[in-house]
């Protein structure tokens, strides 16, 4: 499937550019060569860019592991992962891994779940039995990825703030999006986490499973008693410090236990750190194949054809079409993060930081993920060219996660 919506974005935007060409704009072919480099380029960039922080990150899983903390973590939820990862053995390092990069994902830190991802994925691959196919657990692992669970949208409350300011928003409350945001991606994570599950016949209805969501739905609901009553500012402080405090609080665990276990942490640091340039060299192919579609089916106006049509079709039922302004945000969301953010910010610009289209665009963009960015890089770091119904499943939780947002959004703001 992926090579078939990668084949249809170039096709698709081509005959786009030749239709514009035939009507008069000369000038759409010379914007879709130069898209093409530019977004080549930003595909080199972006994976030079990850040398560094997958150099750092994979260095610090290494001490951990030869610490024991990675084994301890992935123990103390074993519970949960055997029963939706049922292929990875038992006290495999993958499973820290894996609780490494959920951790990193629900505190909305990409910069530590993006090289902890990659690193769980080259673990995966090494219980593969087939090298160049996805196996069931890579699959599940990538779709729940892409479902992109988030505590706290950071980023979205911060750029929010900015705009109130500019937009003389006098005690506006950024972070008002944050308990629809969270219900949000919810949303996307179970409906991806359900179509996996059916696609691999596994039984979600089991004590480890539901203890698990209930654990969480805890955990969100203390949160927001604890956040909520803040003002904004405090309350994005607070979310940076509790993000970035466990980061540093968790990097600091591990240095010390490799130190009272007496394992050189040095050495181990730079032995992981080795395989960082690797990786981030892989996946330049399969990074700029992807980008370089995607800024064909932008640049020759297929996103805005497409928003066009739903947007008829929701008048043409009669139903209430205020969201549809928002809606660019989520269905670039799956091809762009920094597409999307523009758009979001260029909705509240444009409606107001405090409109109905202005909170539904800031819970689109905390709520989903990068589909097609991820499965690139991931899949492209172990060389992957099968990817089964990896791609499909991703795009369910992304519509789920879409549909969440906007039926919260009403709920919340309509």
């Amino acid at each position: 499937m992926l090579n078939l919506i990668w084949i249809a974005f170039f096709l698709v935007g081509f005959l786009a550019a030749l239709a514009q060409a035939l009507q008069g704009d000369l000038d759409v072919f010379t914007r879709v060569l130069a898209g093409l480099f530019d977004t080549a380029r930003t595909g080199f960039e972006v994976a030079l860019g990850l040398t560094g922080v997958m150099s750092l990150w994979l260095g610090i899983m290494k001490i951990g592991e030869r610490g024991g903390l990675i084994q301890l973590l992935g123990r103390a939820l074993a519970p949960f992962f055997r029963r939706i990862f049922p292929d990875i053995p038992a006290g495999h390092p993958a499973g820290g891994s894996i609780v490494m990069n959920f951790s990193a994902n629900l505190l909305g830190l990409d910069n530590a779940a993006t090289p902890l991802g990659l690193k769980a994925m080259r673990e995966l691959q090494e219980i593969n039995p087939q090298k160049d196919t996805a196996s069931n657990a890579m699959i599940m692992f990538l779709v729940l990825n892409t479902a992109g669970i988030t505590l706290i949208p950071t980023s979205v409350i911060a750029i929010r703030q900015t705009l109130a300011i500019r937009q003389g928003l006098a005690g506006f409350n950024a972070a008002d999006i944050f308990l629809p945001t969270l219900l949000a991606t919810f949303v996307s994570f179970t409906a991806g986490l359900i179509a996996v599950a059916l696609w691999q016949r596994i039984n979600l209805l089991n004590r480890a499973v539901l203890l698990s969501f209930a654990a969480f739905l805890g955990v969100a609901g203390g949160l927001y008693a604890w956040l909520g009553r803040m003002p904004a500012e405090r309350m994005a402080q607070m979310t940076g410090l509790l993000g970035s405090g466990l980061i540093v609080t968790i990097i600091a665990l591990f240095i010390a236990v490799a130190a009272w276990r007496r394992v050189n942490a040095y050495e181990a640091f730079v032995e992981g750190a080795k395989e960082g340039f690797g990786v981030a060299v892989q996946i330049i192919p399969y990074l700029i194949a992807m980008l370089a579609a995607i800024s064909v089916f932008r640049t020759t106006g297929g996103m805005d054809y497409l928003i066009g049509g739903i947007g008829a079709l929701v008048a043409a039922l009669g139903l209430n079409a205020d969201f549809v302004p928002a809606l660019p945000v989520g269905l670039m969301k799956t091809l762009s993060g920094s597409g999307a953010r523009g758009l979001m910010i260029d909705v509240m610009t444009a409606y107001g930081v405090d409109s109905f289209q202005g909170r539904l665009a800031a819970i689109i963009q905390g709520s989903t993920e990068t589909t097609f960015y991820v499965l690139a890089v991931y899949f492209g770091s172990v060389n992957i060219t099968r990817t089964r119904y990896a791609l499909a499943c991703g795009l369910i939780a992304d519509a789920a996660g879409l549909a969440g947002a906007i039926l919260i959004a009403y709920g919340f703001y309509h």
